[in-house]
């Protein structure tokens, strides 16, 4: 269990980032490593408790608690404070395939619900993860085995997070898999959906180019169910795993949104990336400009981030829901439900160094934009708003009386989630959907309705965390190998 007093002895040490006046000049990733010897104190933190329930994977609340791929943390916790670190990325990476991602943009339920959190700072959880990866491929360690042929073909559809999880258990599993990928870069949300200063898209790449050779092929540039029909793809193949992911972006239904100047903050975000990789200037450019980003969350401060190293002239963001509190309420929100409190993360860090302040606004809704002449946004109107209970008890957002304000915004950013996948490939091969219009499928073996077809990821569960995304396509994987030779040590 490391050192029984470890937790005792030592503070939490978060994992440190560049300053905000130097990572604004460039677009590398923010985090600074730590030295062996502070990672191994880290370790040392953790107390093996006799229920961990940072392994859980579970939703409480309707919120994840515990990690998703059930990492077996307190074992590899261990062997990093004994310095077996090879030991250490061997129990890693035998539940999840890819911690070089989620040890960098995953939001670590496992340290919300880590077993000191009831009365202390958890265990740096993430930070540790991300060392042990990172020292694995410095040390040359990461390689992929792969099981005898068995001359089964099967295509997965999408190289987001989950559907590079399945290619890579079908491939060790000694499938001939083939990855379809619309964009010119394989990776989905992790090379075009999350910034390059949180997830270098070298670190990407070289996981991309690791599956390649070991033997899963990569087909960009074409759009399954446009460039070519889904149903080639049935036809064609043994098995299908459709993991397109929840990429339809929840819109704004006000005057003004189709002003020139209003965006989906995942089309201003891909482009700026596209820019960055080609060493161009992004088509969607906040320079000079006054922006306005509706929606909270991770994209909004990804799209704060971006803005101001474009040169941003000023930057407000718009959010429904009350500020989060300082701590966690321990009666609406216990241990160890993931705790909903007050985050001032990296982009929000960057705004207040830049200008004084904190770009977030709460409780707060857009009513109009109002544009100019030429048809280019100029103002967004909005009014404050209380949450109430209306006659059938439910809490909704009621306008606060004489709340009016105008701000200036030259342009708009839509950040407000996503509501499903895209209709394409569900209509062409009439599969059913549920209530939220995601391709249904069962947890448990991830079947739709049509044979030999398969969902995962977000397209089967809807917009969700890229830890959630590795551990469904890893479950298809399991199920797909069954359903291909009966039997499967997937696991």
């Amino acid at each position: 269990m490391g050192k029984a007093t470890g937790f005792l002895e030592y503070k939490r040490t978060d994992a440190k980032k560049r300053p905000p006046e130097e990572r604004l000049k460039d677009w590398n990733e923010i985090r600074l490593g730590h030295d062996e010897e502070t990672i191994k104190i880290q370790a040392a933190r953790c107390m093996n408790c006799g229920i961990p329930f940072c392994h859980g994977g579970a939703l409480l609340n309707g919120m994840t608690s515990g990690c998703p791929v059930h990492n077996l943390i307190p074992e590899w916790n261990d062997l990093v404070y004994k310095g077996q670190w090879k030991e250490a990325y061997k129990r890693l990476t035998r539940t999840n395939p890819f911690p070089e991602f989620t040890g960098r943009v995953c939001p670590a339920p496992c340290e919300g619900s880590c077993t000191e959190g009831y009365h202390m700072e958890s265990v740096t959880i993430s930070s540790i993860e991300y060392e042990i990866m990172e020292r694995a491929f410095r040390e040359g360690w990461v390689e992929i085995k792969k099981a005898p042929s068995t001359g089964k073909r099967v295509a997965v559809v999408g190289s987001g997070p989950a559907g590079l999880a399945a290619a890579h258990y079908l491939n060790i599993a000694g499938h001939d898999v083939t990855v379809y990928e619309r964009n010119d870069r394989a990776g989905g949300l992790l090379m075009y959906g999350i910034p390059n200063m949180k997830l270098d898209k070298a670190v990407v790449q070289r996981r991309i180019d690791l599956m390649e050779k070991s033997g899963v092929k990569f087909v960009l540039n074409t759009e399954v169910g446009k460039t070519i029909s889904a149903q080639k793809l049935v036809d064609e193949y043994d098995a299908v795993v459709l993991c397109a992911g929840a990429t339809k972006p929840r819109g704004l239904s006000v005057e003004g949104r189709d002003l020139k100047g209003v965006y989906f903050a995942v089309d201003f975000l891909t482009e700026n990336t596209k820019a960055v990789l080609n060493k161009t200037e992004s088509k969607i450019n906040a320079k000079g400009k006054n922006v306005i980003i509706i929606g909270g969350g991770d994209t909004g401060t990804d799209c704060v981030a971006t803005s101001i190293r474009q040169g941003c002239e000023s930057v407000a963001q718009f959010e429904i829901m009350p500020e989060p509190p300082h701590k966690r309420d321990e009666v609406s929100n216990p241990w160890p439900e993931w705790p909903k409190k007050l985050k001032v993360d990296y982009g929000q860090e960057e705004a207040i160094s830049v200008y004084g302040s904190d770009p977030r606004n709460y409780l707060i809704t857009a009513k109009k934009i109002v544009g100019n002449d030429a048809g280019e946004v100029k103002e967004v109107h909005t009014v404050n708003v209380s949450w109430e209970k209306d006659s059938s008890g439910r809490v909704v957002p009621k306008e606060v009386p004489g709340s009016e304000k105008v701000w200036k915004a030259d342009m708009v950013l839509l950040a407000m989630g996503f509501v499903g996948p895209e209709d394409t490939i569900p209509s062409e091969l009439e599969l059913e959907r549920d209530a939220r219009s995601n391709v249904k499928a069962e947890y448990d073996n991830f079947q739709t309705n049509v044979d030999k077809v398969f969902a995962a990821g977000d397209m089967r569960r809807g917009q969700s965390l890229v830890v959630w995304a590795i551990q469904e396509g890893k479950l298809a994987a399991r199920e797909v190998d069954k359903f291909l030779t009966g039997k499967s040590l997937i696991r």
